[in-house]
């Protein structure tokens, strides 16, 4: 069952067997491990990155596609579902109408970027993307009207979703069942069920012909395939995952603004995960996604506490300064990359225990 359900592609390690069934245990009791709002945030967060990255690994690892116009269709999922809520009022069918719109308008542009820019080679096709995503960013800050601009929109969802939405009035297990809680485990089931669509389709005959077009084009072309069309598909199903993905960061946020779903810093974090968790393998986006969210989240706190106790010490106290948080981020980047130059999960599978 547990085979069939992965589409037989299993771990191939003991300790990356464990390490994912304790990462996905971890998200499927978040609210009741850690009620926190800031845990369950970083959980929530966690989950719909994974699907992003993997969605981004679909291109890059299964495919060998470079592509900076991600984190567009990233905002545009996020963008759907806040315009369809703010402009109908809080409801299922805007949400619906919202993902709906969100996902055609996806295809469309991934369709017109396939078709017309990945006849063109490597980074002549990054560039293109970059300056597409470029575009438009700076069109969703300036259509105030439709966007909310700098500002962002803020919306409401439908009554069960919302903060004041009580299932019980007694918490259970330490968690109180509330919109959040709800919220949450709508995201969980989401990711999951969009995580194992998306390892279907990388193990499936289709799936074959992407990694043989990312080992080598021309034989791959040579041997009958068509490898533009190939390619198009590859495009418009990362960029529908995304776009869901986006829609579920704004369920989630109750907010979008070009900063929190557009920003190249994400892209940016797309591109770190991917390399942290390892290229070619769905389940480097579980592992790439935990321990750089983990990072960026506790990191600081992390370093404050080590700070106070090391205060006696002058210069390894200013150096464990939380304001230097991001130095130590880039430290232990170049130190993964160094120790796992495959990823974690590449890195894993080698050992095969």
């Amino acid at each position: 069952m547990m085979t069939r359900l992965l589409s037989h592609d299993l771990p191939r390690s003991r300790v990356l067997a464990v390490i994912l069934t304790v990462i996905v245990l971890g998200l499927a009791f978040a609210p009741f491990l850690f009620p926190g709002a800031k845990s369950m945030n970083v959980a929530a967060k966690i989950l719909i990155f994974i699907v992003l990255v993997a969605s981004y690994d679909l291109l890059l690892g299964y495919t060998g596609i470079v592509s900076f116009a991600h984190t567009m269709f990233f905002g545009i999922g996020a963008y759907g579902v806040a315009i369809a809520s703010s402009r109908m009022g809080p409801g299922w069918s805007s949400l619906l109408v919202g993902v709906l719109g969100a996902v055609v308008l996806s295809v469309l542009l991934s369709l017109v970027i396939g078709l017309f820019s990945l006849r063109v080679r490597a980074i002549f096709y990054a560039m293109i993307t970059l300056a597409v995503a470029s575009a438009f960013q700076t069109l969703a800050s300036q259509l105030s009207e439709i966007t909310g601009g700098e500002d962002g929109l803020n919306f409401k969802l439908p009554e069960v979703l919302a903060p004041s939405f009580q299932l019980s009035e007694d918490p259970f297990l330490g968690s109180w069942l509330d919109g959040r809680f709800i919220t949450y485990y709508l995201v969980f089931v989401a990711a999951v069920i969009l995580f194992l669509a998306m390892l279907r389709i990388v193990n499936s005959p289709f799936g074959h012909v992407l990694k043989a077009i990312r080992e080598n084009d021309f034989r791959a072309e040579a041997i009958g395939y068509r490898i533009v069309v190939f390619r198009t598909w590859s495009n418009v199903l990362a960029a529908v995952f995304a776009t869901l993905a986006g829609c579920l960061l704004a369920i989630w946020l109750r907010y979008n603004g070009p900063d929190t779903s557009l920003s190249f810093e994400i892209m940016i974090d797309i591109l770190l995960i991917v390399v942290i968790g390892g290229m070619g393998t769905m389940y480097g986006a579980i592992c790439g996604a935990t321990v750089f969210l983990l990072a960026q989240s506790y990191l600081q706190d992390l370093m404050a506490l080590a700070a106070n106790a090391t205060q006696a010490v002058p210069v390894l106290s200013a150096l464990l300064s939380p304001d230097r948080w991001l130095l130590w981020l880039g430290v232990l980047f170049i130190l993964s990359v160094y120790f796992f130059p495959t990823g974690i999960v590449g890195k894993l599978r080698t050992w095969r225990t």
